[in-house]
Formats: structure tokens, sequence, C-alpha cells
């Protein structure tokens, strides 16, 4: 597994950063060996901040937890994950390391924008729009903890489309029918 670090607002000594490979490195049982994983760390307002993004096997993984200690922040961060896992792992045995289940029981976010006079695009990301059905989009808005998932439908001939979550906590769909 590769890691990158981030910090923002704190400058970390390294046996943080040793103590988040480790514990990241209990996820890789669930990756092939080009999984990568990104960790941010920031302090606000006398909070430790730990954002941990896993990428593997075409899926993406999110976790942002929040505490008083940086080392307890980590931990709860790979536990959401763990989470996630468990608790999708018959929809991702297929993606995921086919062994991976044995000894354990296209990032689409966009910029929000400010309310101002003029519209003004603050990020712009890029990325390839995977094919896969309506319910891998779902599960993977729900693995990123995001309202809307953009992706390829499957399902209508690998049209553009989106899923989101509705206020009423069921799923929408807009499907692209030109």
């Amino acid at each position: 597994m590769k890691f990158q670090y981030s910090e923002k607002k704190v400058k970390l000594p390294g046996n943080v950063h040793a103590y988040a490979e480790k514990k990241v490195m209990k996820l890789a049982r669930f990756f092939e060996e080009d999984a990568e994983a990104l960790i941010v760390f920031s302090v606000d307002k006398n909070r430790n901040n730990v954002e941990l993004t896993v990428h593997g096997a075409g899926t993406w993984f999110r976790a942002s937890e929040s505490t008083s200690d940086m080392f307890a922040s980590i931990d709860a961060a790979v536990g959401t994950i763990e989470g996630q896992i468990r608790k999708n792992k018959t929809r991702l045995a297929r993606r995921l390391r086919q062994d991976a289940f044995v000894r354990a029981a296209e990032e689409t976010s966009f910029a929000a924008e400010e309310p101002e006079e003029e519209l003004k695009i603050v990020r712009v990301k890029q990325f390839y729009f995977k094919p896969m059905t309506r319910e891998e989009a779902v599960m993977q808005m729900n693995l990123l903890e995001h309202n809307f998932f953009a992706f390829r439908d499957e399902d209508n001939g690998g049209s553009f489309a989106v899923v989101y979550r509705r206020n009423d906590g069921g799923y929408g769909l807009i499907d692209d029918v030109g």
C-alpha cells in the first residue's frame, strides 16, 4: 500500500505518521498491493482531525474523524473504513482481493460554491466516469459519505447519470435521456 500524508495547520512528529501507517496497513488485507492511502491531519479548535481516503480496486473509501487525541482519531478513521468494508463485503467481494474476507468476519465531489454576486468556480476535478450499475453507484456514494455520485449507467447503455440521497432517506436518480 502506498501512503501520502498531508498536514493542515499542524506539524506532526514522525511517530504519528508511523502509527497511522501501522494502523492503515491493517486494511491492506482487503486490497491488492497497488492500493493508495491519503491521510490528512489537521487541528481545529483543539480537535485533532484525521481524514483517511483509501483507493483500491476501483473503489474509494473515506472516513473523517475528530477527537481530542490524534492517535484516537487515526484509530477511529481506520475503524470506520473497516466497518464500511465489512458492511458491504458481499458487494465488494467482486472488486477487492478475493481472499480478503476469509480472515475477517470516480471520486466525484464538486466544490461547494459560496454565495456571491457572481458565480466563481473555485476548484475543478477531472476524472474517468467508470461504468457501473445503479446499485454500485449508490454503494460508492455511501462509502464516500457524499450526497450524490456521478457515473456511467450500465443499466442504460453507459449514459451519464447521477444518484443522490433524498431528504426522506431514499435515493434518487438523474438519468440522461438523450
